[in-house]
């Protein structure tokens, strides 16, 4: 029977806004589907784990003070985490981890916290405690050529700069910082975002993408994934888009 392997990173420090709910909604759709989902956590002290055992890594958000703790945790898995994703595991990195696979992030204080440089983007925060990137936002991305509507929740002070791939265009709300018309980062096997929610429950189309992506890797074929009954969920996103978009 086929099966995905998910590594979780820092559940007990990066849980900021229910984002283990990600985990929660692969771990049903696969499951839905007669697929084995298998999760392994690492958090500070654990043995190290070697990213390229597993099809997913995921890990969410948090605040400035976990960031700068988990940073110097995490950086001595630099060269491991960049060989991962060039053999095209798939990382999926909400608000502060997207922050940290940057060159660095720069505090409200003056702070910085140097990221993994994986990528070539950095963010840094207002000055302004005050000022933040908050509410609810809509994206329209592109994924397996196809566009849809990605509804989520933002709440950054960071404002993230040199962003070469976006995850979607803004229809409603910040992006990357303040006014931007982009959101998140994006590779085939990389969904860098802002978005809590947490994601994926709101975004049945954006679970299946990381599903069929990582099971045509790991097997070398074609997957057409057997449909799921997200009539409920698809009531949501339109009463949510309805409401967001002014329709």
């Amino acid at each position: 029977m086929e099966s995905l392997k998910i590594l979780y990173l820092y559940p007990d420090i990066l849980e900021l806004y229910g984002d283990y709910g990600n985990i929660q909604v692969l771990k049903y759709r696969l499951e839905k589907r007669n697929f084995i989902c298998t999760i392994d956590r690492y958090s500070i002290g654990d043995d190290a784990p070697n990213f390229q055992d597993y099809d997913i890594v995921f890990a969410g958000g948090g605040a400035d003070n976990e960031q700068s703790i988990l940073a110097t945790d995490l950086i001595k898995y630099k060269e491991n985490i960049k060989l991962a994703v060039k053999s095209g595991t798939f990382f999926l990195l909400i608000c502060g981890a997207y922050q940290l696979f940057g060159k660095y992030y720069k505090d409200s204080n003056g702070n910085t916290t140097p990221g993994l440089e994986i990528f070539p983007y950095y963010t840094a925060s207002n000055p302004d405690k005050k000022k933040r990137c908050i509410g609810n936002i809509v994206i329209e991305a592109t994924l397996n050529e196809k566009k849809t509507k990605v509804i989520g929740f933002e709440n950054h002070g960071g404002q993230t700069f040199d962003v070469f791939s976006p995850f979607g265009n803004v229809l409603c709300g910040n992006g990357n910082k303040f006014g931007d018309k982009y959101e998140g980062f994006f590779l085939d096997n990389v969904i860098a975002t802002y978005l809590h929610g947490p994601l994926l429950s709101k975004n049945p189309d954006v679970a299946d993408y990381i599903i069929k992506y990582c099971l045509e890797r790991k097997y070398n074929r074609e997957f057409k994934l057997q449909d799921l009954n997200d009539e409920f969920e698809n009531l949501c996103r339109k009463q949510l888009l309805d409401k967001f978009l002014n329709k």
